[in-house]
């Protein structure tokens, strides 16, 4: 026997799981797939409906039972050899499918809605087969199948298809009306159903009705009179036992199945025999989710793959961004790349009414690189703004011990402190950076001025001294060092004496000697400070070289007034 179970229910019969038995046989397929399944209550013929189809006897295809108990007990069963046809020039593969039967004795409706939307979603042609008339009930049990002509039958002449729904075809067995043929007793079955006292059931009713109508074209139906009164003997019967207008009409029904069967299309392209079985986990997958199968989940496995790409997207963007940036700028660029990925989302998704679960899921995964993202421009900025604070600081605690005190020096080297830190520290860190960046700079630029007078006065003071050692024993020049002993007396004696520290600091003759000396310690050109200690070197060797090789070299005039010795002599 060829034929096999693909699905098999779990010890609950409340989930479905594979059977890796016939799923061997389905991936060994290499061509193009379609899939014919057949759905309805149990005991209503569907597996001797079968093997009239594959012109099987009853020994040879699906097992056919005429107790009680079911033969396809919770599988669903695929025939293992399929039949290879071409359709529109396009070898297919062609396998058909038994399923359970509705309401049979200890199955769960769960598992009964689990196997019609597996059906549903599988095949491309599914034969809901119906005994003598159609219910109520059994119009209800379409409400999946009109759910998932909603989702993806609007999008079926696009490129992007999920999955192309499958061929209704309405089989009316044992049909005994009279006068209506059974299409029109479909759409009789179809129309509303009164409801002047507004019962919300007959609404849920009619609705499912007026759903319908979005199928259209994609729906058809057939019936087929009773084979023969002995139905416990169909089995051992030949085609010349059986009812002749059974026979004609089930030759027709085969005609038509044939006619209306199609490859299956699963995201814009024909599945083979793997592709299906990986399909088929696909959606296992999703029915098994919930308590209660649902379109929901079918539109989020389709989705996933989709809401991925959207989600690398986004994060590709925002990967490739340099930072540390500013927080609006960091806004802007992640509302843009965001509705770019919902752009993408919103062109390729699946589904319609079910698709806000995972635009909603998509956000949430943006949210959470967004957070990823805000939080490394965060650690970027506080880096960056963190060396330049300290590098300021550092620049800041070398201008208070300059050598030689300039204000000039300190304002410029303030100025660039704080123009690099404006530029150059961005991002979120900068408001608390520039709080502090501030509150440092102040404070220094508060003690320099604090101790800058202070140590100018007692640089002038030393400078007077050394002054008035060149004079007398170096250059030996009396008009130096008479100026150096005034300066020295003025600072000394005559500032302690008749000005405070605070109003010499103020005087306009203190303005005028700070001035001079910042012009002579720090400008553009020459810094002093930096340059104080080599030319002390380059003078000392030019007084060495001049006291020991001048003097012989040009003799003893000069032209300064120099001291003389006690006798009068020259001076040495």
């Amino acid at each position: 026997m060829t034929c096999f179970p693909i699905v098999e229910p779990d010890p609950g019969h409340t989930k479905l799981r594979l059977s890796q038995e016939g799923l061997e046989a389905l991936r060994r397929i290499a061509t193009p797939i379609a899939a014919v399944a057949v759905i309805g209550p149990y005991r209503s013929g569907k597996s001797f409906l079968l093997n009239q189809l594959l012109s099987l006897s009853c020994n040879e295809g699906f097992g056919v039972g005429h107790m009680r108990d079911t033969k396809t007990k919770g599988r669903i069963w695929v025939w293992g050899t399929p039949q290879e046809v071409e359709i529109d020039g396009l070898k297919t593969s062609v396998f058909y499918l038994d399923t359970e039967g509705f309401e049979s004795v200890g199955k769960s409706n769960v598992y009964d809605d689990r196997i019609f939307a597996l059906a549903t979603v599988l095949s491309s042609v599914l034969i809901y087969n119906l005994a003598e008339t159609i219910r109520e009930a059994d119009i209800s049990r379409l409400s999946f199948a009109v759910e998932l002509a909603e989702e993806f039958y609007g999008r079926f002449a696009g490129k992007d298809v999920a999955f192309k729904p499958a061929k209704l075809l309405w089989l009316i067995q044992r049909d005994f009306l009279q006068g209506n043929t059974v299409q029109e007793m479909v759409n009789e079955a179809l129309r509303h159903v009164p409801n002047r006292e507004g019962n919300r059931n007959i609404d849920q009713v009619n609705q499912i009705r007026d759903s319908l109508a979005v199928m259209g074209d994609n729906s058809t139906a057939f019936s087929l009179p009773q084979p023969h009164l002995q139905r416990t003997k169909l089995c051992e019967m030949e085609d010349g036992e059986l009812d002749q207008l059974y026979v004609k009409k089930r030759d027709q029904l085969k005609e038509l199945v044939a006619s209306i069967i199609h490859p299956k299309i699963v995201q814009g392209k024909f599945i083979n025999g793997k592709e299906f079985v990986a399909f088929l986990e696909q959606i296992l997958e999703a029915l098994n989710k919930g308590e209660i199968p649902t379109m929901g989940s079918i539109v989020e496995v389709f989705n996933k793959g989709i809401l991925d790409q959207c989600l690398k997207l986004y994060s590709e963007r925002m990967t490739r961004l340099g930072f540390p940036l500013p927080e609006q700028s960091l806004q802007d660029i992640h509302g843009r790349s965001r509705e770019g990925a919902m752009k993408m989302f919103d062109e390729q998704h699946f589904g319609h009414s079910h698709v806000k679960k995972s635009v909603m899921q998509l956000d949430e995964e943006i949210d959470k690189v967004y957070k990823n993202v805000i939080l490394a421009n965060e650690y970027t900025s506080s880096k960056l703004c963190e060396a330049l604070y300290t590098g300021c600081e550092d620049k800041m605690d070398h201008l208070q011990v300059l050598r030689l005190p300039s204000m000039a020096k300190f304002n410029a080297g303030f100025l660039h402190c704080n123009q690099s830190f404006e530029r150059e520290c961005v991002g979120p860190a900068k408001a608390n950076y520039e709080h502090r960046m501030m509150k440092m700079l102040g404070k220094s630029r508060s003690l320099f001025i604090k101790e800058y007078n202070n140590r100018l006065f007692n640089w002038l003071v030393a400078f007077s001294l050394v002054m008035v050692v060149i004079g007398r024993f170096v250059i030996k020049f009396f008009l130096i060092e008479v100026g150096a002993w005034i300066l020295f007396i003025f600072l000394e004696t005559y500032t302690r004496m008749f000005w405070t520290a605070e109003s010499l600091y103020y005087n306009p003759v203190w303005h005028i000697i700070v001035g001079t000396w910042e012009t002579l310690v720090y400008s553009p050109i020459l810094d002093l400070d930096r340059w104080a200690i080599p030319l002390g070197f380059i003078a000392a060797a030019l007084v060495i070289y001049w006291r020991c090789y001048g003097r012989r070299k040009h003799g003893s005039h000069w032209s300064l007034p120099l001291y003389n010795n006690h006798k009068g002599g020259r001076s040495d």
